[in-house]
Protein backbone atom coordinates (compact mmCIF):
# COMPACT_ATOMS: atom_id res chain seq x y z
CA UNK A 1 0.00 0.00 0.00
CA UNK A 2 1.29 3.47 -0.89
CA UNK A 3 2.60 5.60 1.97
CA UNK A 4 0.85 8.98 1.99
CA UNK A 5 3.81 10.45 3.91
CA UNK A 6 6.41 9.31 1.36
CA UNK A 7 9.10 11.86 0.55
CA UNK A 8 9.84 9.98 -2.70
CA UNK A 9 7.35 7.81 -4.59
CA UNK A 10 8.72 5.77 -7.49
CA UNK A 11 6.30 3.96 -9.80
CA UNK A 12 7.18 1.70 -12.74
CA UNK A 13 10.54 3.25 -13.66
CA UNK A 14 12.07 1.60 -16.71
CA UNK A 15 15.27 2.02 -18.71
CA UNK A 16 16.61 -0.19 -21.52
CA UNK A 17 19.90 -0.14 -23.39
CA UNK A 18 19.29 -1.93 -26.67
CA UNK A 19 17.78 -5.27 -25.76
CA UNK A 20 18.89 -5.11 -22.11
CA UNK A 21 16.33 -3.92 -19.56
CA UNK A 22 18.61 -2.25 -17.04
CA UNK A 23 15.76 -0.96 -14.84
CA UNK A 24 12.55 -2.91 -15.17
CA UNK A 25 9.46 -1.47 -13.52
CA UNK A 26 10.96 -0.34 -10.20
CA UNK A 27 8.37 0.93 -7.69
CA UNK A 28 8.66 1.88 -4.01
CA UNK A 29 7.82 4.57 -1.45
CA UNK A 30 10.57 6.14 0.65
CA UNK A 31 9.25 7.84 3.81
CA UNK A 32 10.79 10.89 5.43
CA UNK A 33 13.69 10.22 7.77
CA UNK A 34 14.43 6.65 6.66
CA UNK A 35 17.88 5.32 5.81
CA UNK A 36 17.37 2.71 3.10
CA UNK A 37 19.86 0.56 1.21
CA UNK A 38 19.51 -0.56 -2.40
CA UNK A 39 21.65 -3.64 -2.92
CA UNK A 40 22.22 -6.14 -5.68
CA UNK A 41 24.94 -7.82 -7.75
CA UNK A 42 27.11 -5.86 -10.15
CA UNK A 43 25.01 -4.97 -13.18
CA UNK A 44 21.74 -5.14 -11.27
CA UNK A 45 20.86 -1.57 -12.33
CA UNK A 46 21.57 0.37 -9.13
CA UNK A 47 23.72 3.16 -10.59
CA UNK A 48 21.49 3.37 -13.66
CA UNK A 49 18.52 3.92 -11.38
CA UNK A 50 20.35 6.64 -9.45
CA UNK A 51 21.34 8.31 -12.73
CA UNK A 52 17.69 8.34 -13.77
CA UNK A 53 16.57 9.93 -10.50
CA UNK A 54 19.18 12.68 -10.69
CA UNK A 55 18.84 13.55 -14.37
CA UNK A 56 21.98 11.97 -15.81
CA UNK A 57 19.82 9.52 -17.77
CA UNK A 58 16.30 9.79 -19.19
CA UNK A 59 13.86 7.04 -18.18
CA UNK A 60 11.86 5.12 -20.77
CA UNK A 61 8.82 5.20 -18.52
CA UNK A 62 7.47 5.57 -15.01
CA UNK A 63 7.37 8.38 -12.47
CA UNK A 64 9.45 9.52 -9.50
CA UNK A 65 7.62 12.12 -7.43
CA UNK A 66 9.55 14.02 -4.77
CA UNK A 67 7.51 16.29 -2.52
CA UNK A 68 4.83 16.50 -5.20
CA UNK A 69 7.29 17.28 -8.01
CA UNK A 70 8.17 14.92 -10.84
CA UNK A 71 11.93 14.33 -10.96
CA UNK A 72 12.10 12.36 -14.20
CA UNK A 73 13.02 14.55 -17.12
CA UNK A 74 14.62 17.28 -15.01
CA UNK A 75 18.24 18.33 -15.55
CA UNK A 76 20.71 17.46 -12.76
CA UNK A 77 20.93 21.08 -11.58
CA UNK A 78 17.13 21.26 -11.31
CA UNK A 79 17.06 18.09 -9.20
CA UNK A 80 19.78 19.58 -6.97
CA UNK A 81 17.76 22.77 -6.51
CA UNK A 82 14.76 20.76 -5.33
CA UNK A 83 16.83 19.49 -2.39
CA UNK A 84 18.15 16.18 -3.72
CA UNK A 85 21.92 15.60 -3.38
CA UNK A 86 24.00 12.64 -4.47
CA UNK A 87 27.48 11.23 -4.38
CA UNK A 88 29.11 9.00 -6.99
CA UNK A 89 31.05 5.73 -6.98
CA UNK A 90 34.05 7.66 -8.32
CA UNK A 91 34.57 10.82 -6.29
CA UNK A 92 33.75 14.02 -8.17
CA UNK A 93 35.70 16.95 -6.71
CA UNK A 94 37.89 19.77 -8.04
CA UNK A 95 41.35 18.35 -7.43
CA UNK A 96 43.22 21.66 -7.55
CA UNK A 97 40.83 23.48 -5.21
CA UNK A 98 41.10 23.22 -1.45
CA UNK A 99 38.58 21.24 0.56
CA UNK A 100 37.09 24.55 1.71
CA UNK A 101 36.84 25.87 -1.86
CA UNK A 102 35.14 22.67 -3.03
CA UNK A 103 32.44 23.02 -0.39
CA UNK A 104 32.18 26.78 -1.00
CA UNK A 105 31.43 26.19 -4.70
CA UNK A 106 28.52 23.95 -3.72
CA UNK A 107 27.28 26.45 -1.13
CA UNK A 108 27.42 29.32 -3.64
CA UNK A 109 25.35 27.25 -6.06
CA UNK A 110 22.84 26.49 -3.33
CA UNK A 111 22.36 30.13 -2.31
CA UNK A 112 22.28 31.38 -5.91
CA UNK A 113 25.62 33.20 -5.87
CA UNK A 114 27.52 31.03 -8.36
CA UNK A 115 26.88 33.52 -11.19
CA UNK A 116 27.73 36.65 -9.23
CA UNK A 117 30.82 37.20 -11.36
CA UNK A 118 31.63 40.66 -10.01
CA UNK A 119 31.73 39.49 -6.38
CA UNK A 120 34.92 37.74 -5.20
CA UNK A 121 34.06 34.23 -4.01
CA UNK A 122 36.67 34.26 -1.25
CA UNK A 123 34.90 35.08 1.97
CA UNK A 124 31.43 34.10 0.75
CA UNK A 125 29.80 31.20 2.63
CA UNK A 126 33.07 30.54 4.49
CA UNK A 127 31.53 30.04 7.92
CA UNK A 128 28.93 27.57 6.67
CA UNK A 129 31.50 25.72 4.52
CA UNK A 130 33.89 25.35 7.47
CA UNK A 131 31.04 24.09 9.64
CA UNK A 132 30.30 21.38 7.07
CA UNK A 133 33.94 20.32 6.97
CA UNK A 134 33.98 20.16 10.77
CA UNK A 135 30.84 18.04 10.71
CA UNK A 136 32.47 15.39 8.51
CA UNK A 137 35.77 15.50 10.40
CA UNK A 138 37.78 17.55 7.91
CA UNK A 139 38.06 20.86 9.75
CA UNK A 140 41.84 20.52 9.97
CA UNK A 141 42.09 19.73 6.23
CA UNK A 142 40.20 22.80 5.00
CA UNK A 143 43.14 24.43 3.18
CA UNK A 144 44.54 21.26 1.62
CA UNK A 145 43.92 20.62 -2.08
CA UNK A 146 41.36 17.89 -2.72
CA UNK A 147 43.85 16.14 -5.00
CA UNK A 148 46.25 15.40 -2.15
CA UNK A 149 43.70 14.21 0.41
CA UNK A 150 43.76 10.59 1.53
CA UNK A 151 41.06 8.56 -0.20
CA UNK A 152 38.93 8.22 2.92
CA UNK A 153 39.09 11.98 3.46
CA UNK A 154 38.10 12.53 -0.16
CA UNK A 155 34.96 10.49 0.49
CA UNK A 156 34.22 12.69 3.52
CA UNK A 157 34.72 15.78 1.38
CA UNK A 158 32.23 14.48 -1.16
CA UNK A 159 29.73 13.99 1.68
CA UNK A 160 30.29 17.59 2.82
CA UNK A 161 29.71 18.81 -0.74
CA UNK A 162 26.44 16.88 -0.91
CA UNK A 163 25.35 18.34 2.43
CA UNK A 164 26.15 21.87 1.20
CA UNK A 165 22.84 21.79 -0.65
CA UNK A 166 20.90 21.51 2.65
CA UNK A 167 19.17 18.50 1.10
CA UNK A 168 16.16 16.61 2.35
CA UNK A 169 17.03 13.53 0.26
CA UNK A 170 20.59 12.20 0.06
CA UNK A 171 21.48 9.60 -2.59
CA UNK A 172 24.79 7.84 -1.98
CA UNK A 173 26.08 5.59 -4.76
CA UNK A 174 28.52 3.13 -3.16
CA UNK A 175 29.81 5.71 -0.65
CA UNK A 176 32.51 3.37 0.71
CA UNK A 177 33.77 2.04 -2.65
CA UNK A 178 37.56 1.76 -2.67
CA UNK A 179 37.91 2.34 1.08
CA UNK A 180 39.72 0.04 3.49
CA UNK A 181 37.34 -2.24 5.41
CA UNK A 182 38.05 -0.51 8.72
CA UNK A 183 37.10 2.88 7.22
CA UNK A 184 33.81 1.82 5.67
CA UNK A 185 31.84 1.31 8.86
CA UNK A 186 33.16 4.55 10.34
CA UNK A 187 32.12 6.60 7.31
CA UNK A 188 28.61 5.14 7.24
CA UNK A 189 28.21 5.53 10.99
CA UNK A 190 29.15 9.21 10.55
CA UNK A 191 26.71 9.55 7.64
CA UNK A 192 23.89 7.94 9.63
CA UNK A 193 24.57 10.19 12.64
CA UNK A 194 24.45 13.30 10.44
CA UNK A 195 21.26 12.07 8.78
CA UNK A 196 19.57 11.54 12.15
CA UNK A 197 20.72 14.94 13.37
CA UNK A 198 19.49 16.73 10.24
CA UNK A 199 16.38 14.58 9.77
CA UNK A 200 17.57 13.56 6.31
CA UNK A 201 16.20 10.77 4.19
CA UNK A 202 18.95 8.58 2.73
CA UNK A 203 18.99 6.03 -0.10
CA UNK A 204 22.35 4.34 -0.62
CA UNK A 205 23.86 1.53 -2.65
CA UNK A 206 26.61 -0.59 -1.15
CA UNK A 207 28.38 -3.92 -1.63
CA UNK A 208 29.73 -4.32 1.91
CA UNK A 209 26.97 -6.27 3.60
CA UNK A 210 28.32 -5.56 7.09
CA UNK A 211 27.87 -1.86 6.36
CA UNK A 212 24.42 -2.39 4.87
CA UNK A 213 23.00 -4.42 7.75
CA UNK A 214 24.56 -2.12 10.36
CA UNK A 215 23.25 1.08 8.75
CA UNK A 216 19.97 0.59 6.90
CA UNK A 217 16.50 0.81 8.43
CA UNK A 218 15.17 -1.10 5.42
CA UNK A 219 16.77 -2.80 2.43
CA UNK A 220 15.66 -3.23 -1.17
CA UNK A 221 17.26 -5.83 -3.42
CA UNK A 222 17.61 -5.25 -7.17
CA UNK A 223 18.31 -8.13 -9.55
CA UNK A 224 18.42 -7.81 -13.33
CA UNK A 225 16.66 -4.46 -13.08
CA UNK A 226 13.77 -5.65 -10.91
CA UNK A 227 13.14 -5.34 -7.18
CA UNK A 228 12.92 -8.85 -5.79
CA UNK A 229 12.70 -8.04 -2.07
CA UNK A 230 12.13 -5.19 0.35
CA UNK A 231 12.05 -5.26 4.13
CA UNK A 232 13.84 -4.87 7.41
CA UNK A 233 17.43 -6.16 7.48
CA UNK A 234 16.46 -9.33 9.36
CA UNK A 235 13.77 -10.13 6.78
CA UNK A 236 16.01 -9.53 3.77
CA UNK A 237 18.84 -11.59 5.26
CA UNK A 238 16.71 -14.76 5.24
CA UNK A 239 14.78 -14.09 2.03
CA UNK A 240 15.25 -17.21 -0.15
CA UNK A 241 15.53 -15.43 -3.49
CA UNK A 242 17.97 -12.86 -2.10
CA UNK A 243 20.15 -15.61 -0.69
CA UNK A 244 20.09 -17.42 -4.02
CA UNK A 245 21.03 -14.48 -6.26
CA UNK A 246 23.12 -12.32 -3.99
CA UNK A 247 23.90 -13.06 -0.35
CA UNK A 248 24.46 -16.73 -0.92
CA UNK A 249 26.81 -16.00 -3.80
CA UNK A 250 28.99 -13.90 -1.50
CA UNK A 251 29.05 -16.36 1.38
Amino acid sequence: MADAAALLRVVGVRKAFGGIQAVDGVSFDLPCGEIRALIGPNGAGKSTFFNILTGQLRADGGTAVYRGRELLGLAPHAVWRLGVSRTFQVTATFATLSALENVRVARLSHVGRSRALLTPARGLETERSLALLDQVGLGDQAERAAGVLAYGDLKKLELAIALANDPELLLLDEPTAGMAPAERGALMALTAAIARQRHLTVLFTEHDMDVVFATADRIMVLHQGRLIAEGAPAEVRVHPEVQAVYLGAEA
